[in-house]
């Protein structure tokens, strides 16, 4: 049976808000030092993946008696980030949506390639954002409906070189089949003015940023 919603839990900026996010039917997946959050809330991951090399020898041990099942690796040789192994193996469960947590943190490069993690998703046509407790982040090339809700901004920031024909409803500042490039900031801090707002791009990719203070 596919899973509807599957959430990967990485070893970024994680809290109670990522407890309170997750669901009765969603797996959980641990990756690295993710896994031992999941575990120290008393939660058994479905899986566990990475090359644990943020834990110590007694937390994996931890890990690898909590979890269904611990998917290892040596932390040199390797060619993806524990990240991208997770999202992997998700996407080949082929669930509705995906959702990782715990992608955003101290490390801006591995910030960023978690941003670049989300065409994957995109490519394969399954809903995927990255979310912590003031940001949410999706890819899209097509359209994507966003709810007024705690997040107080949304900006939209071009993720190819050039995003056309990109349109807003229910938008304070609407759009109208407007170009954005790379490097435009015409898109940062709008605010949604009715409960549900869309955004449609022609062509390109865009990023549409969901933030609060």
């Amino acid at each position: 049976m596919k899973p509807n919603r599957i959430l990967l839990f990485a070893g970024g900026n994680l809290g109670q808000w990522a407890i309170r996010y997750i669901r009765q039917e969603d797996w959980l997946v641990g990756v690295d030092r993710g896994a031992l959050f999941l575990i120290q809330h008393g939660l058994s991951p479905r899986l566990s993946i990475g090359d644990f090399d943020s834990v110590s020898v007694e937390e994996r041990a931890k890990i690898e008696q909590h979890s269904g099942y611990v998917s290892a690796c040596d932390p040199v040789m390797k060619d993806l980030t524990d990240t991208e192994m997770a999202l992997t193996w998700a996407l080949e469960q082929q669930p509705a949506e995906i959702v990782l947590l715990g992608a955003l943190g101290s490390r801006f490069d591995h910030t960023l390639a978690n941003v670049h993690l989300l065409q994957k998703a995109l490519l394969a046509r399954i809903d995927c954002k990255i979310v912590d407790e003031t940001n949410e982040i999706h890819l899209i090339d097509r359209e994507l409906t966003v709810e007024r809700d705690h997040f107080a901004h949304v900006s939209l920031l071009p993720f190819s070189p050039e995003v056309t024909g990109v349109t807003l409803c229910g938008f304070q500042y609407p759009l109208k089949d407007a170009t954005l490039r790379i490097g435009d900031t015409l898109g940062i801090s709008n605010v949604l003015t009715a409960d549900t707002g869309t955004i449609t791009v022609k062509s390109g990719l865009l990023l549409a940023i969901k933030s609060k203070d």
